[in-house]
């Protein structure tokens, strides 16, 4: 069987890990990262940066860039009204018929969904880890069906096999070892990049129980930034709306790296950029006991969803016994603090709390392919499933935190007489009435025999797997009429448009790779072309005429090639890496001369060195 990796698709940064002999381990590129930020950067040549070079692009070019795309996942307009201001691209919702909406994001004159976009940095993070086939992705608990269904449908874009979509605190108690306790109550305090989960398990002979989940889907570190973004615009006498994209983001940046330092730091300074208050700028120290005051509230609000966790477990804080945090936002001394204080116990930190959801998703890769059959996870749901009744009201069939797979079924009647057909309409909250929850989808019951009302009886039927799939079914018992549905939200894509969009991705998988190719060899020719400029302005070498015109010919060949964006036809790219290939073949003799001096140097600097330490051995 293929190898299985483990996926965090983050708000801030996503990762993979794999079980390498027996452990979980991150995988990292050639300079030891293990993180890819989960930014996108769109050029007008069509060529799309992800990642770390994204993120930097964001300052010069914000409207072409665009992150924290987890946070519009599975998510109507309506949902994003408190968050569309801060974001800098064309937001709007397409009419996909049947009901049914599509979020869209505009970059560059063309819309993107969110689940095409999550599926970029997928297939980034693939890329990295080898292209694997199967993957583990994880959510945050509190991820609606919804969420849940686009993070699988851009894990399908991306070209992976998902074999289960895991919470993401459950993951993390994985990869804690928790399991390895004999039994136990866990508590898991997630607060990532976009959103906060804490989730109690219980643990009994390797099998762990979720037995609640509670959280929020709109609280992480980015409304920490957007706190201190907050600070800043009024410290510059601008609120969001009078700030140009361009300027946010440079403040966003700032804010991040303000709340990074003052992890480690009592104290950090921030310069503002220059303004009409300020035209040449200003200074701006903020100190760790002003930020904490800045961002209790947020805190303290994760710890009233730790009670909401608590009371749905039926467990109190004296009954926990592990407490791990997972997140980057756990770096805060502030939360540390008060986590502990909030559970009477110290907190586990002692992993990467960057990395404990993909190590975790790994293990589960693991689990799943039969490797470790001493660990069971049960899951639970997170949010009440139900059907539309008659008024408007919601009947819950499967309610939040049941234990999954599951399955659950009521009878139900019709509401007028001679009625054939019934249409049943699917929701998912906690809320009393159908205009209160999210609408999962609806499909109709006909060939009903024509009856008094309430003559009728229509056994409606909830049935989730162990991935968290729903399918919902309806039979009238008298006629035997039955129809069924898997359920696809309101919000997001049909199957038919998730296998367009891995066609096309594998229509242009050779346009992408031709972009990609001629991105990397503009960024080697640049430094070639750098260092040998660098070389040859030097005055105290000593360069043939004949040798140095060859290499300036040589370096013009680099720099015209680099000119062009064609990403239609291999040429490109061909041309260039000939150039660079030739600069470096016709500079080889000077750097070997360059090498040889240098050695020669250091060798003469240290031999009175070598003298002083000989006497006093």
């Amino acid at each position: 069987m293929s190898e299985v990796v483990g996926i965090d698709l983050g708000t801030t940064n996503s990762l993979a890990a794999k079980i390498i002999d027996g452990k979980p381990v991150v995988l990292k590129d050639s300079s030891g990262n293990g993180l890819v930020p989960s930014v996108i950067s769109f050029h007008s040549d069509g060529s799309v940066l992800v990642g770390t070079e994204a993120k930097a692009r964001s300052l010069t070019d914000p409207l072409h860039t665009i992150f924290s795309v987890k946070r519009l996942m599975g998510r109507s307009l309506e949902d994003l009204k408190s968050v569309i201001g801060l974001i800098p691209q064309a937001i709007h919702e397409t009419d996909a018929g049947e009901g049914r909406k599509v979020l869209c994001v505009d970059i560059g004159g063309k819309s993107h969904t969110p689940e095409e976009l999550s599926a970029i940095i997928l297939r980034e993070v693939r890329r990295r880890a080898g292209n694997p086939i199967r993957a583990v992705i994880t959510v945050p608990a509190h991820f609606d069906e919804s969420q849940r269904q686009a993070t699988r449908d851009a894990g399908k874009i991306a070209g992976l096999e998902v074999l289960r979509i895991i919470n993401e605190p459950t993951a993390a108690a994985l990869a804690y070892g928790l399991d390895r306790r004999r039994k136990g109550t866990i508590a898991v305090y997630d607060f990532g990049g976009g959103t906060f989960d804490c989730t109690i398990l219980n643990l009994q002979d390797g099998v762990f129980r979720v037995l609640s989940t509670g959280g929020d889907t709109r609280l992480g570190g980015d409304d920490i930034d957007r706190m201190l973004m907050s600070l800043l615009l009024g410290e510059m006498g601008l609120d969001s709306k009078d700030a140009d994209p361009t300027l946010l983001q440079n403040l966003r940046d700032l804010s991040e790296r303000a709340k990074i330092a003052l992890s480690d730091a009592e104290t950090t300074t921030v310069s503002l950029p220059p303004s009409q208050q300020y035209p040449t700028g200003k200074t701006r120290e903020i100190s760790r006991g002003e930020f904490e005051e800045l961002i209790l509230p947020l805190v303290k609000k994760s710890l009233d969803r730790c009670r909401v966790a608590l009371r749905d477990a039926k467990k109190t804080q004296t009954q926990i016994d592990e407490v791990a945090l997972v997140g980057g936002s756990t770096r805060i001394p502030l939360i540390r603090r008060l986590v502990g204080e909030f559970f009477g116990r110290k907190p586990h930190t002692e992993l990467n709390p960057d990395e404990a959801v993909a190590l975790g998703a790994a293990i589960q890769g693991d689990i799943l392919t039969g490797n470790r059959r001493q660990t069971l996870l049960l899951d639970v749901v997170p949010l009440s499933l139900g059907i539309v009744t008659f008024g408007g009201a919601v009947s819950k069939l499967i309610h939040r935190n049941t234990t999954i797979p599951a399955r659950a079924t009521e009878r139900f009647t019709t509401a007028v007489d001679n009625q054939t057909a019934v249409e049943i309409n699917i929701v998912q909250g906690e809320r009393e009435l159908a205009k209160d929850c999210r609408n999962l989808g609806r499909f109709k019951l006909s060939g009903i025999p024509p009856m008094p009302a309430q003559m009728a009886q229509v056994d409606v039927t909830f049935l989730i797997d162990a991935d968290g799939l729903l399918t919902v079914s309806a039979k009238e018992q008298r006629s035997g009429q039955e129809a069924k549905v898997s359920v696809k939200p309101a919000h997001g894509l049909t199957d038919e448009e998730v296998e367009r969009m891995v066609l096309e991705s594998v229509d242009h998988a050779r346009d992408d790779f031709r972009a990609r190719r001629l991105i990397e060899l503009k960024a080697k020719g640049a430094t070639l072309v750098s260092h040998t400029k660098r070389t040859l302005s030097r005055s105290d070498l000593t360069i043939d005429p004949d040798e140095r015109k060859l290499i300036e010919g040589a370096v013009a060949g680099v720099e015209q090639s680099s000119q062009t964006d064609d990403i239609t036809t291999a040429e490109a790219g061909d041309k260039l890496n000939a150039a660079i290939n030739h600069l470096s073949e016709v500079t080889l003799p000077l750097a070997t001369r360059v090498m040889d001096e240098t050695a020669k140097q250091v060798l003469s600097e240290r031999a009175p060195e070598q003298v002083t330490t000989g006497l006093i051995s």
